[in-house]
């Protein structure tokens, strides 16, 4: 006859088997309790795409932020965000940061962007297919178009212009997002355009577009394009927030680095646009090195797009330094 045990016996069993759950609950709970929100806003393009990757590789969650990721479609559009409240990190490039500390608007560099190499370029100046345009001179009295007014594109454009013969006071500077310019292009409502990965590589090959120039290579071979940053308000109030988002940037960068393959689904993914098989990919220093980010504000200021030139040291977060 077979043994009927009380349930006096198993209670020990149960009592530790339920404490054991509540347990393993309580410890998830408390990891989701420490999890910060942040607001991080950047663009759909390759030199900007850390924090795509930090999102997809768990590089945030791993650093205690729980991210909500929103794209833009400009640098200036990003800082207007953060300006107003609405964005607690961003991505723009280094001009519209210039600009904006020269103004006296209350932002803070808290982590590399991408940086431009001529090894690897992502940049290209292109102009239809069979296209008179074949040199600087050839763009006078041009309509050529940049994703924002007074950035790097245009910087570099009319900076290649001008060494290369050309006149860029008499060209005609057209803001349209990268996603635009090749049909405009195509269609002739402009001329050329500079444009960055992953559009640049789909539009040279569906709307049958060549690349003419480098227009970066005039600011030089090789210097940080853009940086993270966020208000000066914010990184006051929460410096451990940007130390772990500066880590976790620093993390992604050399994961990218490392591997362009994986990141570029990534990429895909997010901008809906695919990689062009060869396409050039960006490379992402972890942290700021000083060498690195000053070309291109010398080269904003020399087109009086900035008044005098400033050290780009100056505009960085408390806690945040160049890297040897």
């Amino acid at each position: 006859m077979k043994r009927v045990r009380p349930a006096s016996h198993f209670l020990p069993r149960i009592v530790a088997t339920v404490v054991a759950m509540l347990v393993v609950v309580s410890s998830s709970s408390v990891r989701a309790q420490t999890l910060t929100k942040i607001r991080v806003a950047t663009l759909p393009i390759d030199v900007a795409s850390q924090a795509l990757y930090a999102a997809d590789q768990g590089f945030f969650r791993a650093a205690g932020l729980d991210v909500d990721l929103q794209l833009m479609n400009s640098g200036p559009a990003i800082a207007a965000a953060i300006a107003g409240g609405d964005v607690d990190f961003g991505a723009s490039n280094m001009v519209t940061l210039s600009i904006a500390h020269e103004r006296g608007v209350p932002f803070v560099l808290v982590a590399p962007g991408g940086a431009y190499s001529s090894k690897n370029p992502t940049d290209k100046l292109v102009v239809a297919n069979g296209s008179p345009i074949k040199t600087a001179r050839d763009l006078n009295g041009k309509a050529l178009a940049v994703n924002a007014l007074k950035n790097i594109s245009a910087i570099s454009a009319m900076s290649w212009i001008d060494r290369n013969g050309g006149d860029s006071k008499t060209v005609k500077f057209v803001e349209l997002p990268f996603s635009e310019m090749g049909a405009a292009i195509a269609s002739g409502r402009i001329d050329a355009a500079c444009m960055d990965e992953p559009f640049l590589g789909q539009a040279i090959a569906v709307d049958h577009l060549s690349a003419i120039a480098l227009p970066y290579e005039a600011v030089g071979k090789e210097f940080l394009q853009g940086a993270w940053f966020t208000s000066t308000e914010y990184a006051k109030a929460h410096p451990d927030v940007v130390r772990k988002f500066a880590d976790a940037m620093a993390k992604a960068a050399d994961w990218a680095n490392a591997n362009p393959s994986s990141s570029g689904k990534i990429l895909e993914k997010y901008t809906k646009t695919a990689l062009v098989a060869g396409t050039a990919r960006t490379y992402f220093p972890p942290r700021f090195v000083r060498l690195d980010v000053q070309p291109l504000v010398d080269a904003a200021a020399k087109y009086g797009v900035l008044k005098e030139t400033i050290p780009v040291g100056d505009m960085f977060a408390p806690g945040i330094t160049f890297s040897n």
